[in-house]
């Protein structure tokens, strides 16, 4: 049964997935810690230090099953995390006591588990975003023609399509991929570097040997799955580190809040909604509202995201020399959090994009009650064809422009350009002429060719390369 009567973290009880709670959970941290310690044994062991395969295989038969009580007790005596866990692990294995942690500092375990912890939750997000990219993908291709208002300043300019406005949320996407395939690829491990970087224990270990030295952290690395550790540190990986990948997940978050909140101002509009359950309520107190709840939960994950990552930034700036434990409380609370963070978000940008729904006939409405004034410099182009004065005639739709804006904002009335441009000799063109003009699919430019090649020459090779990622059905979301 859930404890109710201490606080517990929102995003873990209604935001991000098992998978990413399970990343950042005690059991994957201190596993982890004892597979580091298996991988630094089995490496002393394999460079001559006196260390038994019988003691490495009795590390290796309690990986998994952390005897926490122990931890807890030898932490409340000792102070110290590590130290409390490795006599827990040497209660579990009597005969590894003796090697287990040979050589190495506390950082051994605490940051080389967050580089692994790292790049594993960077790889979740990878195929996430590719989910996402693959629903808009969809999307963008079935509504790559429909006209559609478009905006700057957040009033009418001119048209774009459904479909082009999403390739501009998805190319976000793609620049947040590249950035996370950037951060998964350069992540090193700290190794086996020692209390100040020098790696004098191991030097001391190996009488000198420098080459096995070396060596040592070339094993641990290819054991942990890494093809390099970082050349030089102080105790700890540069926290720098942490400040760009906590970046690159901020680049989500925003990448993710604009579409959120260009869906909230569709909403706004009826135009397109968010996927709305048969028996959703939007307002306690107005039983007809379909607030964009979903979108609304972005946003406030994303600015939730957008300022924590300034935390590792303050923390990589104010490091004194070899290391500092400041970092340490910070750096445990705001590293996992972004991670959850986005994590949620998209989930929420996946459950969003694969339920979009489109009133088309809202869209057209609104097309074509702004379309008369989109199609002027068509309308002056033709009527100076026919011989009209280009001057003369830019001020004249300048003048009925003004005319009809004020029908439209202080009558209330429809917008009446058309007729008082045909009721104008200066033009010598009838309604119908005019309205011939008012076909929305005229004044849409290269949108439905632009999805088509975007689709095609930019997103499609990216939805083959990580096909894996595609599998699945729409994520439901926890609340």
């Amino acid at each position: 049964m859930e404890q109710t009567n201490v606080y517990q973290s929102p995003l873990a009880s209604r935001y991000a997935s098992d998978e990413m709670l399970y990343l950042f959970s005690a059991d994957k941290k201190f596993s982890t810690w004892r597979r580091l310690w298996v991988a630094l044994a089995r490496a002393e062991m394999e460079l001559g230090l006196p260390i038994t395969q019988e003691q490495v295989s009795e590390m290796e038969s309690h990986l998994d099953d952390i005897n926490y009580d122990a931890a807890a007790r030898w932490e409340k005596e000792l102070r110290h995390d590590v130290m409390a866990h490795i006599h827990a692990y040497g209660e579990q294995c009597p005969k590894a006591m003796p090697i287990i942690h040979l050589g190495a500092t506390s950082c051994y375990v605490g940051d080389n588990t967050d580089i692994i912890l790292m790049r594993e939750g960077l790889q979740m997000l990878r195929d996430k975003l590719v989910r996402v990219l693959g629903r808009l993908a969809a999307f963008a291709d079935q509504y790559k023609a429909l006209p559609t208002l478009g905006f700057t300043h957040f009033q009418p300019a001119q048209m774009v399509t459904v479909g082009k406005r999403t390739t501009l949320w998805m190319n976000d996407l793609l620049q947040d991929l590249e950035e996370v395939e950037y951060r998964i690829s350069h992540l090193k491990l700290l190794g086996s570097k020692g209390t100040t970087g020098t790696q004098a224990s191991f030097l001391e270990l190996f009488e000198g040997d420098h080459e096995k030295v070396k060596e040592l952290e070339r094993k641990i690395a290819r054991e942990m799955g890494f093809e390099a550790v970082v050349p030089v540190s102080g105790q700890t990986y540069s926290r720098k580190v942490d400040a760009a990948v906590l970046a690159t997940l901020s680049g989500i978050a925003q990448s993710a809040s604009k579409f959120a909140t260009d869906l909230r101002l569709l909403c706004h509009l009826k135009e397109v909604e968010e996927p709305f359950e048969a028996h959703q309520i939007g307002s306690s107190a107005m039983p007809y509202k379909r607030n964009p709840m979903r979108c609304e939960r972005i946003c406030a994950l994303a600015r939730y995201v957008m300022a924590d990552a300034q935390n590792p930034a303050f923390t990589a700036a104010t490091q004194w020399f070899e290391r500092t434990l400041d970092d340490s409380a910070n750096k445990r609370i705001s590293v996992p959090e972004a991670f959850l963070a986005v994590d949620a978000i998209l989930n929420i940008y996946d459950n969003v994009a694969g339920g979009l729904v489109v009133h088309e006939k809202v869209i057209r409405r609104h097309v074509l009650e702004e379309l008369p004034f989109m199609a002027t410099e068509n309308i002056m182009m033709d009527a100076v064809k026919r011989g009209g004065n280009r001057q003369e005639l830019h001020e004249r739709i300048r003048v009925h422009s003004l005319e009809a804006g004020k029908n439209i904002k202080d009558r209330g009335e429809a917008n009446n350009l058309i007729d008082l441009i045909a009721a104008d000799p200066l033009f010598g063109m009838s309604r119908e002429e005019l309205t011939a003009h008012l076909e929305p699919g005229r004044y849409i430019g290269r949108c439905p060719e632009q999805v088509t090649e975007f689709l095609r020459d930019t997103v499609s090779p990216v939805l083959e390369h990580y096909a894996y990622a595609l599998q699945g059905t729409i994520t439901e979301l926890k609340v």
